[in-house]
């Protein structure tokens, strides 16, 4: 049969046997070898997926159930930031050591992470019952769970009330009649919200600190700092799609040496007036160098000796994936503060009601390069 369904957040197509089970078809068809088979029979957890967004045993299930459904393996969670603070989280923890299980726990460790408040070691205990581990005792993953819990809480981020399941009844069952889940179905249309989308707080990798000044006054600077858009037209390489007062959403272009990148992601906004402060928390990956970066950026404005404003920021990041082991700290911060010189020298401009420098392509800058060797060089054998 060609079976259609979303599998990591894109739709497919794939022709499978009736019998096959949708482990199977994910390891031998599709290649998403991270969802691992142990006992086959539906009790270690090795090979939970998220079927519509809960966990389900993919050993026991059939691929051609699955007609019509979102299946999202281990892979999909790549840029997921519950997911990957639990990864983080497991191995502070050690809460692995052979690591077959480790897929199956996180997206379990994860479900219980979206919907429980404040869970104690006997609640993530049984919640990951269903989970077997053969080598750690369960204390560190337990710690690790407590501890992602915790700083989502902090960060704001509540409790999605059964971990985003809208309906009744068996995963996967995708019932014509569903039965809504503390509302009535006409309130509960469409997707629910995937909260854990929006980035969290987390311990930055690397911290640096940098400071510019704008002619303007205190006041005016920081009311200007809520004009996300204007903000962003000022950052050079960024380019918003989605934007309110506390969230953004877009894709920001950047070079690190020889290499360009493109992140997609989102950022969680917060202001204090009563300090002139903020808060930027983003989260973003890029697909074509498997790079994923979160960065928070604590910023304030206050009164210059001489006039106009001081704006100090506090910059903290992590990254991980190609870009991660390419970039060395020194020239991911020398990027980021030549980034933050062009802001202010554009930002200076909006505020003066003039129109931003114009900058040419790291290509016309290279052309341009050559064409002064070239020519020096033509001089030299004359």
């Amino acid at each position: 049969m060609l079976l259609a369904l979303t599998l990591n957040g894109r739709p497919r197509e794939i022709a499978v046997a009736s019998r096959i089970s949708l482990a199977d078809m994910l390891r031998e068809t599709c290649g998403l070898t991270g969802t691992h088979l142990g006992c086959e029979h539906g009790v270690c957890g090795a090979c939970t997926v998220l079927l519509d967004g809960q966990p389900a045993r993919s050993c026991i299930t059939f691929a051609a159930a699955c007609a019509g459904a979102e299946v999202t393996t281990i892979e999909g969670l790549d840029d997921d930031v519950v997911a990957d603070a639990l990864r983080r989280a497991f191995s502070r923890h050690h809460a692995l050591q052979c690591g077959y299980c480790t897929p199956g726990m996180l997206i379990s460790a994860r479900d219980l992470v979206l919907r429980l408040s404040a869970p104690d070691e006997r609640t993530i205990r049984a919640g990951l019952s269903g989970n077997l581990c053969r080598c750690t005792g369960y204390v560190g993953i337990v710690n690790a769970v407590k501890e992602v819990t915790a700083a989502q809480r902090d960060a704001g981020v509540v409790a999605l009330r059964g971990g985003g399941r809208a309906t009744l009844g068996p995963v996967g069952a995708h019932a014509s009649d569903p039965i809504a889940i503390g509302a009535p179905p006409a309130e509960r249309t469409g997707d629910v919200s995937p909260a854990f989308a929006a980035p969290v707080a987390f311990t930055p990798t690397h911290e640096f600190e940098h400071r510019f000044s704008l002619s303007a006054p205190p006041e005016r600077v920081f009311a200007r700092f809520a004009d996300v858009r204007a903000v962003g037209a000022a950052i050079p390489g960024l380019a918003l799609t989605q934007t309110d007062d506390r969230h953004a959403e877009g894709a920001f272009a950047v070079g690190l040496g020889p290499i360009r990148a493109k992140f997609k992601g989102t950022a969680d906004l917060s202001r204090d007036p009563a300090t002139h402060s903020g808060r930027i928390l983003t989260a973003g990956g890029d697909a074509a160098n498997a790079s994923r970066a979160r960065g928070v950026i604590d910023y304030r404005v206050r009164p210059a000796d001489g006039g106009g404003s001081d704006v100090v920021l506090q910059i903290g990041y992590s990254l991980t994936g190609l870009l991660g082991q390419l970039g060395r700290p020194a020239l991911i911060e020398a990027v980021a503060r030549g980034l933050i010189a062009k802001f202010a020298d554009n930002f200076e401009r909006q505020m003066s009601d003039l129109p931003p420098k114009e900058t040419r392509s790291l290509m016309a800058r290279l052309g341009a390069a050559v064409s002064r060797w070239t020519a020096r060089l033509g001089q030299a054998f004359r």
